[in-house]
């Protein structure tokens, strides 16, 4: 048997583990906990686009794939990088 306070609540009035109800609220801290995982998000997709990642995933395929090759600094990386673009630029609008 469920208690009086149990048989009323309807799945959209409380938090799920699913994300936020219709009110905003979440199981993890409520609106400020949405914002932040919105931020997050946004600046880890903006960063993905502008490439601020590409330098530390290459570093982390080199020592997972080619152990005894030398790591490029981040600037030899990205001199290496532009060049091969303006020597090849594909489908490249300029």
């Amino acid at each position: 048997m469920t208690s009086p306070s149990a048989a009323g609540r309807t799945a959209a009035s409380g938090p799920t583990a699913d994300g936020p109800t219709a009110d905003g609220r979440t199981a993890d801290g409520g609106v400020l906990a949405v914002v932040r995982r919105g931020w997050r998000a946004l600046a880890w997709y903006v960063t993905g686009v502008l490439g601020e990642s590409d330098y530390p995933r290459y570093v982390a395929h080199l020592r997972r794939m080619h152990p005894d090759a030398a790591v490029p600094t981040a600037r030899e990386y990205w001199r290496d990088r532009y060049a091969a673009q303006d020597a090849d630029p594909g489908a490249r609008c300029c």
